[in-house]
């Protein structure tokens, strides 16, 4: 009679401390939100949003300031394009004897003709907007690689929480089974694969937290400070998610980075070929000088003109290479465009996928996991489940919450991907908790 009513007490006092666990757990588990870690997460107060983390990597980044510079380099080479040929001082002397000696002083100046300056100012002017162009492109790389690389992040600071709360319920687990077995209610393999389970949620945490910090120092990288306080990131608002039309997206690609860096690449060889065939006709050199003779004591002006007979050099070479140079880039400009319009096709479509399953998983299956589990919770509070119940149904929500994690972060890459090519496609404006 006393073993029975110590087995009843035991039970009771299992079921008052476990039933409180579970609904911790389990609000603990609805609370979880994209970017909002829990304070066992141990992070700073002080959140880093997407847009601050932009902000950080293109006013800080090595990469995009080097490619910044081009363009200081590229106004020099228009300032020295415009310089003009200059002046040459020629002195003469015929003769040794200082009294009988022709000493003739002149200045030698080079005409261009042709254009040629005109020409070498368009082609350095071109270099420049070439120079624009490519910090245009880099700059939307960059912001899409410091999305993803956010996102990533992102994706694993939330998986950490979500393994912190598997550790808590698998430890939960192992002392209710311990007790279990101890009250000769189980059998002792339960409590084996209790304490198994609880190894296992934490080599996932383990691993979570590696994940975590790898990702951090990735994004970090961007602005050249791979080391930063532990601050927690923030999910964007919804505005940033959004996927404009196919046809919208198609019609601003023509206006993309990449687009116009191959087209001031062809403009660029277009000045390059004008300025080669200006290159074939002769400068004109004029002479302007004096002649003294000092044996006859007189002095003469000098004045000559020369000019190159243009027989054999015609620059015909140099013309040649700059036109098939511009072929090329013409070849590689339509090459680009074909592979921009694949690119932000493939990129579009991984997107419509990723919002799918998102809204699949956000509206329909996260409430089945989370209403399974409550009632799981439920039964077990009233003796109809056992405790695996409730384990296997937060198992369930958690490897739920994890997929749409996954699909979530698909989508944010793909609208990465599509802001490389139409920037600004979905521009973050506020930062907010995912519902």
């Amino acid at each position: 009679m006393q073993s029975k009513h110590l087995v009843l007490g035991t039970t009771v006092l299992l079921l008052q401390a476990l039933v409180p666990a579970a609904h911790a757990i389990g609000q603990q588990t609805q609370s979880v939100s994209l970017g909002v870690p829990t304070p066992q997460a141990g992070v700073a107060a002080l959140p880093l949003t997407l847009e601050q983390a932009i902000q950080l990597a293109l006013s800080a980044n090595p990469s995009l300031r080097s490619a910044t510079r081009a363009i200081g380099i590229a106004d020099g080479a228009v300032l020295q394009a415009g310089a003009r040929p200059n002046p040459e001082l020629s002195l003469l002397s015929e003769g040794t004897d200082r009294n009988t000696r022709t000493e003739t002083t002149q200045i030698n100046q080079v005409i261009e003709l042709g254009g040629k300056r005109t020409a070498r100012i368009a082609v350095a002017e071109q270099e420049r907007n070439i120079a624009i162009s490519e910090v245009g492109a880099r700059r939307a790389e960059l912001r899409a690689d410091v999305i993803t690389a956010y996102m990533d992040a992102l994706t694993a600071q939330e998986r950490v929480v979500l393994a912190q709360a598997s550790l808590e319920l698998a430890q939960r687990s192992t002392n209710v089974t311990s007790r279990r077995v101890t009250a000769g209610k189980i059998s002792p393999v339960e409590q084996t694969r209790s304490s198994i389970a609880e190894a296992a949620a934490r080599l996932e945490l383990t691993q979570a937290e590696a994940e975590l910090a790898l990702a951090r120092r990735r994004l970090f990288a961007f602005w050249a400070n791979p080391r930063q306080p532990d601050r927690p990131l923030l999910a964007p608002d919804g505005a940033f998610g959004h996927l404009p039309a196919w046809s919208e997206l198609a019609a601003r690609l023509e206006s993309s980075p990449q687009l116009r860096r191959a087209q001031s690449a062809v403009a660029g060889r277009d000045a390059q070929v004008a300025l080669e065939r200006a290159q074939r006709i002769p400068n004109l050199t004029v002479t302007v000088g004096s002649q003294r003779e000092r044996e006859l004591g007189r002095r003469q002006g000098v004045i000559g003109v020369s000019l190159p007979l243009p027989l054999f050099n015609r620059n015909q070479g140099n013309t040649l290479s700059a036109l098939r140079r511009a072929d090329q880039a013409r070849d590689d400009l339509e090459a680009e465009r074909v592979r921009l319009n694949q690119a932000l096709a493939d990129a579009y479509q991984r997107a419509e996928v990723a919002s799918t399953q998102t809204v699949t998983l956000r509206d329909q299956v996260l409430p089945a996991a989370q209403s399974a589990y409550d009632a799981a919770v439920t039964g077990f509070e009233l003796g109809k489940f056992g405790f695996t119940d409730v384990l296997d149904a937060q198992r369930t929500l958690f490897q739920t919450k994890a997929q749409y994690l996954r699909a979530l972060a698909d989508r944010y890459r793909s609208i990465s991907d599509i802001e490389r090519y139409v920037p600004n496609a979905g521009t973050p404006t506020t930062e907010s908790t995912l519902k």
